[in-house]
């Protein structure tokens, strides 16, 4: 893989890096848009060597996802399938400037994993003072875990703000493969990551690397980010994936 830096070409060597061990966020056809069953990630996750997958449908407020009732009998899936740590959670929305979200927290409470995103078809959003405020509140919230793709643009947001409480809460911002993808349109999902990479280096806070897996082919696949980590030359120890215990132990999840 290529990328451009300060002029030069440079080559990223996979074989070089920190292995990748977790990915957790990812869908099933149960978020009603995506194209592989539970087994067939969680197979495809071990066959990747990977330790912990994290199977994160979306929340209600997303047309066409699953019942609420998916998320009510999920003690009924093995937490360890094919040799890998599974985390069953969801892609909670985030509705408004006030915080609010579209799983309560009886919901939540059942959750191996809360992952929290904002998406535009059930977002009300403000001014970028506003918005900030709203993820405030959510990074607050001891039951969430992961913000997910808060620099896809999809609302305008402080981003030193969002790394100074991600340290203090260890909620854990996200920088999203499948945000980058040119299809998406996303225009500054690339400027903004590396404002967030920027930041959290800064600032020495960790962060986790998320493929936003559709399809088991995607599982643990960050090639749109690793150029983006690789220019600020963010360090190994800061990234959540390669470190699956102090994954745990950071995010407060069990293990």
């Amino acid at each position: 893989m290529l990328y451009e830096s300060d002029g030069l070409v440079q080559r990223i060597d996979r074989e070089m890096m920190r292995k990748v061990l977790l990915d957790v966020h990812t869908h099933t056809v149960a978020s009603g848009h995506a194209y592989s069953s539970l087994q067939e990630m969680a197979k495809a996750a071990a066959d990747k060597r990977l330790q912990v997958l994290g199977i994160t449908e979306h929340g209600p407020s997303i047309p066409g996802t699953c019942p609420l009732v998916y998320f009510r009998n999920m003690f009924v899936v093995p937490r360890q399938m094919y040799g890998i740590r599974l985390l069953m959670g969801c892609e909670v929305n985030i509705l408004n400037t006030n915080g609010s979200l579209d799983l309560n927290d009886d919901y939540l409470d059942r959750l191996d994993i809360a992952i929290a995103g904002i998406h535009g078809n059930c977002w009300k959003g403000g001014d970028k003072n506003q918005n900030t405020e709203g993820m405030l509140t959510v990074i607050n919230n001891p039951k969430i875990h992961v913000i997910c793709h808060p620099g896809d643009g999809t609302a305008e947001m402080d981003f030193e703000q969002l790394v100074l409480a991600s340290k203090e809460t260890h909620t854990l911002l996200e920088i999203n493969n499948h945000s980058l993808a040119p299809q998406r349109k996303k225009t500054v999902a690339i400027t903004n990551s590396l404002e967030i990479l920027r930041l959290c280096k800064k600032h020495d806070v960790p962060l986790i690397l998320s493929s936003d897996a559709h399809i088991s082919f995607q599982i643990a696949d960050y090639s749109r980010i690793m150029p983006l980590v690789e220019e600020v030359r963010f360090p190994d120890e800061l990234i959540m994936n390669y470190w699956p215990e102090q994954f745990f132990q950071y995010a407060g999840i069990e293990m």
